[in-house]
C-alpha cells in the first residue's frame, strides 16, 4: 500500500503518461457524496433484502415494496452533489485523455459533475428515471411519486401497458448489452484502466479490469479496503478518493 503522498505522485504519474485511460467507479466515489453503498455492513442491503428482478415482475406486492424503497431514498438522491472525486474525474475526461467513464453506480453524479452523458457507460442502469420493460419508454419519476403517493400504485406503461421499473439492473435481469459492449471496447482500447471505489466483487463487472490488464493496460487502484485484484494492479492507494483524486489532478 502506498503511502498518501507517494500515491498521489504515482497516480499523477501514471495519467501524465497515458493516452487513452479509463476510469471505472463503484459505490466508493460516491459514499462521499452522502450516498450509501449497498454491501458494506451498514449498507443498504444490511437493512434490507434486495428484490429480485423475477419477483418485481412476478409479484404486484413486490413491485408496491420496490417502489415504496425507492421513493423513500429519493431525497438523499436529490440531494446529493458531486464531490471532489467526482470533479477530478470530470477533469480527466475533460483535460487529461481519459475517454470514458465506466461505472457500476446509478446516481448520475458524474453526469452532474461535467462528464459529457456519452462518455458514461452506466453497467447497472441508472436510478435517476425509469423505463417500461416492455417497450422501453422513459417515465420521470416525480409523476411516478404522485401516482403511488395518490393510488398506492405506480402505474403501468402509458404507451403500452407493460410493467414500468426504475431504469437499474436488479439481481437476476440481464446485463444490458449495450453498455457492456461498450465497456468491453473501451477497456480493449486503454493505456490506464484507474479503479476507484469499487470492491470489485461484483461480476461480470469485475471482468473489466483484468481484461485491461491482460491486454497490456496499466491498472491502479483507488480504495479504501483491499480488493481481490490489487495483487496484479501496478498501483495501489488505500485512501479517500475525492482527495486522492483531487491532488492528483489538481481539483479542490
Amino acid at each position: 500500500m502506498e503511502r498518501m503522498s507517494e500515491g498521489v505522485a504515482g497516480l499523477r504519474r501514471l495519467i501524465e503518461t497515458s493516452r487513452r485511460a479509463v476510469v471505472f467507479t463503484g459505490a466508493g466515489i460516491s459514499t462521499e457524496s452522502g450516498i450509501p453503498d449497498f454491501r458494506s455492513p451498514t449498507g443498504i442491503w444490511a437493512r434490507s433484502k434486495p428484490i429480485l428482478f423475477q419477483d418485481f415482475v412476478a409479484s404486484a406486492e413486490a413491485r408496491r415494496e420496490a417502489w415504496r424503497r425507492k421513493f423513500d431514498s429519493e431525497p438523499t438522491m436529490r440531494t446529493a452533489a458531486p464531490n471532489r472525486g467526482h470533479r477530478a474525474v470530470a477533469r480527466l475526461v475533460r483535460d487529461c485523455g481519459a475517454s470514458s467513464v465506466v461505472t457500476q453506480n446509478i446516481d448520475g453524479l458524474h453526469q452532474a459533475s461535467g462528464v459529457p452523458d456519452d462518455r458514461v457507460v452506466e453497467l447497472h442502469g441508472n436510478a435517476t428515471y425509469a423505463r417500461c420493460l416492455g417497450c422501453g419508454r422513459r417515465h420521470e419519476i416525480d409523476a411516478l411519486r404522485e401516482a403511488f403517493e395518490r393510488d398506492g400504485d405506480v402505474p403501468d406503461c402509458v404507451a403500452c401497458g407493460g410493467l414500468v421499473k426504475t431504469a437499474t439492473v436488479s439481481f437476476g435481469q440481464s446485463m444490458p448489452e449495450e453498455a457492456m459492449r461498450r465497456a468491453e471496447a473501451e477497456t480493449l482500447a486503454a493505456d490506464l484502466f484507474l479503479v476507484l471505489g469499487s470492491s470489485l466483487a461484483v461480476q461480470p463487472a469485475a471482468g473489466f479490469p483484468v481484461l485491461a490488464k491482460r491486454n497490456g493496460a496499466r491498472l491502479a487502484i483507488v480504495n479504501n479496503e483491499a480488493t481481490p485484484l490489487d495483487r496484479i494492479a501496478d498501483l495501489v492507494v488505500r485512501r479517500g478518493i475525492g482527495e486522492t483524486m483531487g491532488k492528483a489532478v489538481g481539483v479542490d
